[in-house]
């Protein structure tokens, strides 16, 4: 038996240590820190590396990391260094995601599609490029910025405004010291989600995020108000092509520079007239994507965790899915991704069996033996259904029966994915 430390506190991190729960091979699943909804948390927050690192050692575990910023600092590497098994990739390997920057170029270098870019620390440089291009442009702060650091312009005015925000203004502080300015592409977004050990890559199974906060698509981008899987925006042979010419070209790419990449990729791809851009890398599973990937899975997580962290994933068969859909509907506080209310007393997380669907919890903690909201995004309800209207239905169904006094969550999570039947 293996005991598990899961870093993070986030939905994706519940539902990692939900799936893991499931293994007959994992015994105690200890969370670092946690939330409301997970047992056995553990008061260490995610950048107190070698605490993390203590903690792991004299608890024997195995590690896995959910979140992206002890990622970027190199826990990894730390948890190598001492010999103690983990999960993720290394602080190198992480750059693919800690810096746009860095993304970016590592593309171009490798010819692996990507929307045509440049870099300003400049504000009127910037502006003087967007000036010459006629189409509209994506503003991108470069370092970690919780998933709000991309801007989507409609027009010349918006991508100032964009860069005032971040370059005059340093509203992501040391995150948008520098920016990416590139061409927006117009098609439509999906997810695709591998997992490596240097040497190969395997697919996970496919999802669609819904980033805006608002139904139809509308306002601000979000760290995501809902997923479903699969999708099908891509089916098997647009699928080979993502795995051949982005996840494999970017393992090799990656290999051939000297970087081992471990642990989940991400691709956040945009289609366009059948063709897939990369729009940005992740070094760790999608939240909210993992949690309807997840309910799906009906392979033992831990053993692919495990493979990939020893490098022995080609030992191991294909990854085993259910046939089933699975929608997953973030419940929010009013006023996210801005600001919102905390402390409001969640009723109803009882009413719901995990028979028909799972709550996993992210900005939520416990008081007073109260779950009580702590974040924007409180919780995922993830459902499963024969379809993907059945698996909506049910979703919304679970969701409708908790609630508190700010919550709010988008009415057509899953929607747009019926389109592609």
């Amino acid at each position: 038996m293996v005991d598990v430390l899961v870093v993070g506190s986030g939905g994706r991190e519940h539902a990692i240590g939900w799936k893991l729960s499931k293994s007959t091979k994992v015994g105690q699943i200890f969370f670092a820190p946690g939330n409301g909804g997970t047992k056995n948390n553990v008061p260490i927050q995610v950048d107190e590396l070698d605490k993390l690192a203590d903690f792991a050692a004299k608890n024997n575990c195995f590690t896995v990391v959910g979140p992206e910023v002890p990622l970027a600092m190199g826990i990894v590497d730390k948890f190598n260094e001492r010999n103690l098994p983990i999960f993720g990739p290394t602080k190198n390997a992480a750059q693919i995601e800690s810096s746009k920057i860095w993304a970016k170029t590592f593309m171009k270098r490798n010819n692996i599609p990507t929307a045509a870019f440049d870099v300003f620390d400049d504000p009127a440089s910037a502006k003087e490029y967007v000036k010459s291009k006629d189409y509209d442009v994506v503003i991108k702060a470069d370092g970690l910025a919780a998933g709000k650091g991309v801007i989507v312009c409609n027009g010349k005015q918006e991508a100032f405004d964009a860069i005032d925000l971040i370059l005059v203004k340093q509203s992501f502080g040391n995150a948008g010291k520098r920016i990416i300015v590139e061409e927006k592409i117009d098609g439509v977004e999906a997810s695709y989600i591998a997992l490596s050990d240097g040497n190969i890559a395997i697919p996970m199974a496919t999802s669609q995020d819904h980033k805006r906060i608002f139904d139809d698509d509308k306002g601000p981008n979000t760290g995501g108000m809902g997923a479903y899987s699969p999708t099908g925006v891509i089916d098997d042979k647009l699928a080979e092509k993502i795995q051949k010419d982005i996840i494999d070209k970017t393992i090799e790419s990656l290999k051939s520079e000297g970087i081992t990449f471990k642990g989940f990729l991400y691709a956040g791809i945009m289609l366009k007239d059948g063709s897939p851009y990369v729009l940005e890398y992740n070094a760790r599973m999608g939240d909210p994507e993992c949690q309807p990937i997840l309910v799906r899975m009906d392979s033992d997580l831990l053993e692919y965790l495990k493979a990939s962290s020893d490098g022995t994933l080609a030992k191991l068969p294909a990854i085993s899915w259910k046939k089933q859909s699975a929608v997953c509907i973030v419940l929010a506080s009013k006023g996210y991704p801005e600001s919102y209310q905390k402390n409001d007393e969640i009723a109803g997380l009882d009413s719901v069996d995990e028979k028909y669907a799972v709550v996993f919890h992210a900005g939520t903690k416990l008081e007073n033996n109260k779950v009580l909201t702590s974040g924007g995004r409180v919780l995922g309800v993830t459902a499963l259904g024969d379809s993907l209207q059945s698996a909506i239905e049910n979703a919304y169904s679970a969701a409708g029966k908790i609630s508190w006094k700010n919550k709010y969550c988008r009415m057509d999570i899953g929607k747009k994915g019926l389109l592609y039947l």
